[in-house]
């Protein structure tokens, strides 16, 4: 099964948690990926606690596979070689709002969520596109 894992900052750091099982994982840190091994780390532990029990592990949890979705924020968390305003700049948006973006304290609609993601997405395309 897949598991969908939010990761969005948070007033302490980053947090990430899964969206669509019934068992709720969640992991924080300082940096996504510290929120990430924490989550994956509580998983493993939830495994043990069920093999120690003799239990038979939910089906749901069988098998994991993660897919992450980062907001703006863990997103340049992540891919912190990116340059927020000049990737702003590129793909049409203010980099002065694209920063309010990244800090996390500006609301960002589904519309610019969406061209955000089309640039990463145009970025990946002329990557693949490249010879050297």
């Amino acid at each position: 099964m897949k598991a969908l894992v939010i990761i969005e900052k948070d007033q302490t750091g980053f947090a990430a948690f899964t969206d669509n099982l019934t068992a709720v994982l969640h992991g924080s840190g300082a940096s996504v990926q510290e929120a990430k091994d924490e989550l994956l780390a509580g998983y493993r532990e939830l495994l043990d606690y069920y093999a120690a029990k003799g239990e038979n592990v939910p089906d749901e949890l069988k098998d994991l596979t993660f897919e992450y979705k980062y907001d703006i924020s863990a997103m340049f968390n992540v891919f912190d070689f990116l340059n927020a305003s000049k990737f702003a700049a590129w793909i049409g948006i203010s980099p002065s709002l694209m920063r309010h973006y990244k800090s996390g304290d500006t609301y960002i609609s589904q519309k610019q969520a969406k061209k955000i993601e089309s640039g990463l997405h145009r970025i990946g395309q002329e990557f693949i596109s490249f010879t050297l």
